[in-house]
């Protein structure tokens, strides 16, 4: 799980906000697959929703650190 996190944190801004989209437009699919009555998007959901939490957060990390060097 960190290896995840650092990866990550290697991105660039634009990068992560591509990644981020990439991720919401995944867990908006395995919704509607969890819908339909796939049972193995359960976990896939779980771990993509986790991931975009990861991606949110280094976003907003970066906005508040750029908030303050003003």
């Amino acid at each position: 799980m960190a290896h995840a996190a650092e990866k990550l944190r290697d991105l660039r801004t634009p990068e992560l906000e591509a990644r981020e989209h990439e991720l919401a437009e995944q867990v908006f699919r395995l919704r509607f697959q969890l819908a339909t009555g796939q049972a193995e998007a359960v976990t896939k959901l779980r771990l993509a929703k986790r991931d975009r939490a990861r991606v949110k957060t280094l976003l907003r990390e970066r906005e508040l650190r750029k908030e303050n060097v003003r």
